[in-house]
């Protein structure tokens, strides 16, 4: 079988979850010094661009519940946080069937002109069935979401690149449709970048076909090589470089192992029981149309739930040391970056910047060629 090429590899990235929703990034009574406002997040985000974060995601709720009552609305938001930060990159995301692709190109366009080439985007296909159908847009099967939005994909990348765009689909259809300004264009980023997540088999496909960014759940070692292998795969069939690979991890550092393992005992011991469940259902109910079993949240327990990303599982909990020597054992597995979620957040992403992150640095610089995989990686890896 054809081998996949794979790009060379570069610094470990970081990205944290911006906390635009009320109720903080775990589902739980714990005390959760974060906030949700702007100001908050405004300089939220300075300190984390000066603490060695590359990129912030904007995470978006339309409809309060399941322990995040308040949201602010996530392309807003994120142009906001561009414009207080002068190195950051925000990726704002969106749905698919509450966007058209074309609306949301020419907004990407200006804010990345106003924030000097910044922004990217987050294609979510979407798990919260009543978000649509309480604003009277219809609940597609699984596969079909995902295919909505690998059409999706195309026709904001079309509209980017292109003029006289033109995109004959089963959701969206462009005729002759030429933006101006285009989004600024780099050497190796043509536009912005386009970022999407998702766990199941639709996901995978769609990622190796036509996305930049593969964002993963948390996951174990074992649960990462095995979805970097179906990408790759994949992206062998479509002829493309496959798409960097990122991690969702809830980071839990601390001076001992006792007080970091702690303090994950205290957060799923005062869980919104409630709120876990109702959230467990909904999530459920979105991937339980899958074929073979491998929609997003299909196997978490309760315990994973209460970080409703399943941030516990990739384990990035301990001290900065036990931390890092994970990290990069991730990297040598092919995760590229790492989108990581806190407790109390503005302590925390500076102890990540000044505890947690040199020693990564340390660690990447003894990797052989700085942890570069080979140039090709056999499709039945």
């Amino acid at each position: 079988m054809p081998a996949v090429p794979h790009k060379p590899a570069q610094p470990l990235k970081f990205a944290y979850w911006v906390p635009n929703v009320s109720g903080g990034l775990v589902t739980s009574r714990i005390e959760q010094r974060t906030d949700w406002s702007y100001d908050y997040n405004r300089d939220l985000a300075v300190l984390a661009e000066n603490n060695g974060f590359d990129y912030a995601l904007s995470q978006v709720r339309y409809m309060a519940g399941y322990g995040a009552e308040y949201q602010h609305e996530s392309t807003g938001f994120s142009l906001a946080l561009l414009l207080a930060t002068r190195r950051l990159k925000v990726i704002a995301a969106v749905h698919p069937g509450l966007w058209h692709p074309g609306v949301l190109a020419k907004f990407g366009a200006t804010a990345d002109h106003l924030s000097g080439g910044r922004f990217a985007v987050n294609v979510v296909s979407g798990w919260f069935k009543d978000e649509f159908t309480a604003l009277g847009e219809p609940w597609l099967e699984h596969d079909e979401r995902y295919r909505r939005s690998e059409e999706f994909i195309r026709a904001l990348r079309a509209v980017w690149t292109e003029d006289h765009a033109e995109l004959a689909g089963d959701f969206y259809r462009i005729r002759d449709f030429t933006l101006k300004p285009k989004p600024l264009a780099a050497p190796g980023r043509p536009h912005p970048e386009i970022f999407q997540g998702g766990n199941s088999t639709a996901a995978r496909a769609m990622a190796g076909r036509v996305s930049d960014w593969y964002f993963s759940n948390g996951r174990d070692f074992d649960g990462v090589t095995e979805q970097i292998a179906d990408i790759r795969r994949s992206t062998a069939e479509a002829g493309r470089t496959p798409p960097r690979f990122g991690l969702n991890g809830f980071l839990i550092a601390r001076d001992t192992e006792a007080e970091a393992r702690e303090t994950l005992r205290e957060i799923v011991a005062k869980a919104d029981t409630e709120a876990v469940e109702g959230f467990g259902a909904a999530v459920r109910q979105a991937g339980r149309s899958t074929a073979d079993g491998k929609g997003m949240w299909q196997d978490s327990t309760f315990k994973d739930l209460v970080q409703y990303n399943d941030g516990f599982r990739t384990g990035l909990i301990g001290t900065p040391e036990q931390i890092a020597e994970r990290i990069i054992a991730y990297k040598r597995l092919g995760v590229d970056l790492f989108l990581l979620g806190f407790l109390h957040y503005r302590e925390e992403v500076e102890y990540f910047g000044r505890r947690v992150l040199p020693l990564v640095r340390e660690l990447e610089a003894q990797l052989p060629d700085g942890g570069a995989r080979p140039a090709s990686v056999p499709v039945s890896a």
